[in-house]
């Protein structure tokens, strides 16, 4: 699957059903959003939907795969994982895995941040 505008609206047809969606270009690739959230990127062509700890084994189970990067000699994975080739039908068959992805989505918009550990210079 291209990146081009087309390809991205086709994908974003596909979400449709979770709300207004928006598209950004980064890092090569492409964010999508759900009103705020992150909610899936596009990367080379193919969308990978947000994942955390209580939604990553629906994915797994399904043969579906992290996206990984390399750097400095050593694969990182992300949280973001591809999708079973038959949710690139239609947007029924999107619905479960959008849902899975927003609702993943949330729960790491809505998680409290690290506190910093980090001391400040200079007396107190």
């Amino acid at each position: 699957m291209a990146t081009d505008t087309s390809e991205i609206d086709h994908l974003l047809e596909l979400l449709e059903p979770f709300g207004p969606l928006t598209a950004r270009r980064m890092f090569g690739g492409w964010g999508v959003y759900a009103d705020g959230p992150m909610v899936a990127i596009v990367i080379d062509g193919e969308l990978l939907l947000k994942t955390d700890p209580a939604t990553r084994a629906v994915f797994e189970q399904a043969g579906c795969r992290p996206f990984v990067y390399r750097t400095k000699g050593r694969e990182v994975p992300m949280s973001y994982w591809s999708v079973p080739e038959a949710a690139l039908d239609s947007a029924e068959a999107m619905q479960p895995w959008a849902r899975l992805a927003l609702e993943a989505a949330v729960r790491a918009a809505t998680a409290k941040p690290a506190r910093s550990r980090t001391r400040k210079r200079g007396g107190t």
